[in-house]
């Protein structure tokens, strides 16, 4: 499996207008828009998935920095997400303990 982050995508692009831009090289395993989860709007950045390495990163090659619905599209191989420190609210107004 390739995966890559395709960033820069317009608001209104949904999985399947993803995956379909993608096909054109290859096997696409799967297509998925990152969207909002209070909202469920798009972030404007998804994910695509190749079944063999080859073709993902030939469509990473032709369409990083190709236009898709008039905006000029990212794509890169995705990297793992990375260890975040947790972010601990803790309700005491900023963390002085008084």
């Amino acid at each position: 499996m390739y995966k890559l982050f395709v960033g820069g995508l317009p608001f209104s692009t949904t999985d399947e207008e993803l995956a379909q831009a993608f096909s054109q090289h290859g096997t696409v395993a799967s297509a998925v828009v990152v969207k909002d989860r209070d909202t469920g709007r798009s972030k404007g950045f998804g994910f695509v998935e190749f079944e063999n390495d080859d073709e993902g990163k030939a469509a990473e090659k032709a369409l990083n920095g190709s236009d898709m619905g008039g905006r000029s599209i990212t794509v890169n191989e995705a990297r793992p997400r990375e260890d975040r420190p947790r972010r601990d609210f803790g309700g005491n107004g900023g963390g002085r303990s008084w």
